[in-house]
């Protein structure tokens, strides 16, 4: 630690003697600086022992004393040594009461110690202090080094808690909590998440101190790229010292070196998995399989789902929506041991995920997360943006099926796109309606002009061509039933019939011409409705 005024008093070769202010000598000392200013405030930083012979002061005068400490101890000034024998023969009696008032240290300097002797003695307990901090600092690090090439990140967190007095916590790039030390240090982890979120949204390198009744933290980003890869905090009870930071600083090397060559490693088998996927799609599962290997060989050997993501180009601007949704599915797929298969296909993302996996529901639960952002948006601005990322999900799928599962999910996210949601799943498609599919501008169009000539018919009130269509169609082609449900004869409703057959020029016995004017009758009701 750092000179205090208590070591200086029993540095034997000072023969200092404490006059005012002993209840405050534990006090560190940034260093002894002598001024005979009568106002040498302007120049002092904080943490000084200033040493006077009180040429320029009126030592005598009481008001003039009490200004005077007064001013030293706002500006931080630790302690003053006060040189007996020079112009004075003892330390003035004004002096002493003004500073024992405001607990100021005062120290009686002997004539035969010089002002220089004491600032030799502090600068050698500062640089001994120092020499302490930076040998302890690379003991840590070797003890870092150790614990990080046997035990991985777990150990080095381990040490560097043991350090520092606290406790240390890694999170990955989705701001989850990887690992604490010790255990007990998870909750109090798990409750910085949303700082660690807005750290990770900041350049790297990056850092914060979030200070709470409990400690005080230090976040630092880990990583060299533009997005963090991971972050660490630290929690202690004080501010770091120079050892401890000097053990800070090496676990985040350490955490750097390890998440770069992890960064490589996570490149070589984007590169395998985007083989496999290929092969895949290519009609090829022996040689996928072949590919995979252990690497994503169990991906390959459970059903999974196969999920297609891409930014439409109404997306609001900033931030990557697809680096977000990797971060999340990777991050529930490593605390859950899964495999996982993250490919970049084109403009695209597509992701093999395990049916009823982590993975998979991290998909679902991140779709939900962005639409609830949307909706509360709508609530609070009164307007929201379009969706910032749209996502289709295949039906459960094997290897063999792989190509079939890949176009499931293409269908899926054309809805998804269509309807302006952010998640679409295949099973909606085939257990739902095929009408919600037609609520496109395009098709109502079309709808429209195939009815317009019935519609401007009916306005003229020469008869209800319209609703006699729903009805005949609605009860297939039955007269009898169709003209029951009108209210009318029978051959009134052939008679109807035979009009909408002249005015649109289509016969009615044709089964797609009754498919298309009952879709554009389902389709304009829906819009009007």
């Amino acid at each position: 630690m750092p000179p205090t005024l208590a070591s200086l008093v029993h540095h034997s070769a000072l023969k200092l003697t404490v006059r005012a202010g002993e209840e405050h000598l534990d006090a560190p000392v940034r260093w002894a600086h002598a001024s005979e200013l009568t106002d040498p405030v302007p120049y002092m930083e904080g943490g000084e022992l200033l040493l006077i012979t009180a040429l320029k002061l009126d030592a005598e005068d009481p008001d003039a004393m009490r200004r005077y400490v007064k001013r030293l101890a706002a500006a931080g000034v630790v302690g003053l040594g006060f040189a007996v024998g020079v112009h004075y023969d003892d330390i003035p009696q004004a002096l002493v009461e003004a500073a024992e008032g405001e607990g100021l240290p005062l120290l009686e300097v002997p004539r035969r110690t010089p002002f220089l002797a004491i600032s030799k003695a502090v600068s050698a307990a500062i640089a001994a202090d120092q020499y302490r901090a930076v040998t302890a600092g690379f003991a840590a690090q070797r003890e870092l080094t150790k614990q990080a090439l046997s035990d991985g990140p777990e150990g080095l967190l381990a040490a560097l808690a043991g350090q520092v007095d606290g406790w240390a916590a890694l999170y990955d790039a989705s701001g989850a909590v990887v690992a604490t030390a010790p255990e007990w240090a998870s909750r109090r982890a798990a409750r910085l998440t949303s700082d660690v979120e807005r750290l990770r949204d900041r350049t790297a390198p990056a850092s914060a101190v979030v200070a709470g009744a409990e400690d005080r933290v230090e976040l630092h980003s880990i990583g060299t790229g533009r997005r963090p890869r991971a972050a660490l905090a630290v929690g202690t009870a004080s501010t770091l010292g120079t050892a401890e930071r000097y053990a800070l600083h090496s676990a985040i090397a350490l955490l750097t070196l390890t998440t770069e060559r992890n960064r490589s490693l996570h490149a070589a088998e984007a590169r395998i998995g985007e083989a496999v996927l290929r092969m895949l799609l290519a009609g090829e599962p022996d040689h996928a399989r072949t590919v995979a290997g252990e690497l994503y060989g169990s991906l390959l050997d459970a059903p999974f789902r196969l999920v297609v993501a891409e930014v439409p180009a109404s997306a609001p601007e900033g931030g990557d929506p697809l680096a977000g949704l990797t971060d999340a599915v990777e991050s529930a797929a490593a605390r859950a041991g899964e495999a996982l298969l993250v490919v970049p296909y084109g403009e695209r993302l597509v992701l093999l995920v395990v049916d009823g996996g982590a993975g998979a529901a991290a998909c679902v639960a991140h779709a939900e997360s962005l639409e609830t952002g949307r909706t509360e948006a709508v609530r609070e601005q009164g307007n929201g943006d379009d969706a910032a990322l749209l996502m289709g999900l295949s039906a459960p799928a094997g290897p063999i099926a792989a190509a079939t599962a890949y176009k499931q999910a293409d269908q899926a996210l054309s809805v998804a796109r269509r309807r302006g949601r952010t998640l679409v799943e295949h099973e909606e498609l085939a257990a739902g309606s095929v009408l919600p599919l037609l609520a496109d501008d395009a098709v109502r169009a079309f709808a429209d002009g195939l009815l317009r000539a019935l519609y401007e018919h009916d306005a003229t009130g020469r008869g209800d061509l319209i609703a006699s269509l729903r009805a005949w169609l609605s009860r297939h082609g039955q007269w009898d039933a169709a003209a029951a449900d009108l209210g009318v004869h029978r051959h009134t409703l052939r008679y109807r019939m035979r009009r909408v057959e002249e005015i649109l020029g289509r016969s009615l016995d044709d089964p797609d011409v009754r498919m298309e004017l009952w879709l554009a009758l389902k389709t304009t009701s829906s819009g009007t409705e």
